[in-house]
Parts: structure tokens; sequence; C-alpha cells
């Protein structure tokens, strides 16, 4: 695969969002939601769903322990469709604010020299 420069956005639309929603998903089930509930909340198909719970999407990007607990944590908040996207956008924040998307433009994308978090804005 050959890699090519990718905006941080990129990185967090391809990789970052799924992710979240793979495990928020696993999180959400094992507390005992249906499929077709948590589906509902995430407004998608209960088809993406199984795809998240079944490690077909949303698996190419495995976070660390300490993003994992803020997304279980956030599992337990999500109510509708307003408190994921909150939640959502709340892990976001704790991942550019600890400079992991660095990493994750890194690992998935041609990062061009002098590319530094300060200077890019994120």
């Amino acid at each position: 695969m050959v890699k090519k420069i990718l905006l941080p956005q990129e990185i967090e639309t391809f990789y970052v969002i799924p992710s979240i929603r793979k495990n928020m998903a696993l999180c959400m089930k094992e507390k005992g939601m249906k499929q077709k509930d948590i589906a509902k909340i995430f407004d998608i198909r209960d088809a993406a769903i199984s795809q998240y719970l079944s490690d077909k999407r949303g698996s190419k990007l495995k976070f660390e322990n300490k993003i994992l607990k803020e997304i279980r944590k956030s599992s337990k908040k999500v109510k509708n469709s307003a408190t994921m996207i909150r939640e959502i956008q709340r892990i976001i924040k704790i991942i550019r604010k600890n400079h992991m998307l660095c990493e994750f433009c890194h690992r998935f994308g041609n990062v061009p020299k002098g590319c530094n978090p300060k200077d890019m804005g994120c």
C-alpha cells in the first residue's frame, strides 16, 4: 500500500471515528443493548453495527487503554444521537490534546518533513 499525505481530519474520518464507534458499540452491546437500538442511536444500519461487532469495520486502529477507558465511560452516557455525537467529540478532543493524532498520521499517512502538531494546529 502506497501511503499518501492525509490531513488530520481524514485520519479522523477514515480511522479514528470508525474505531471509536466500534468500541462504543461493543461497550453498549456488553451492557445489554440490542444491535438495532445501537444502530438507531448511531443513525446507521443494523448491518453496519454487525460489522463493527465482528471486526469487519473500525478495526484498523487499536486504542491504548486510556482511550478505551474514556470510550467505556462515554458509552454509559450515550442515550440518543445527540449524546453520542457529544461523547465522540469529547474523545476526539482527548486524542488531539494528547497528540495521538500525530501517531496515527505517521501510521496511516505520508507525513511531510517539518510536520509538527503546534505548527499544523492539530
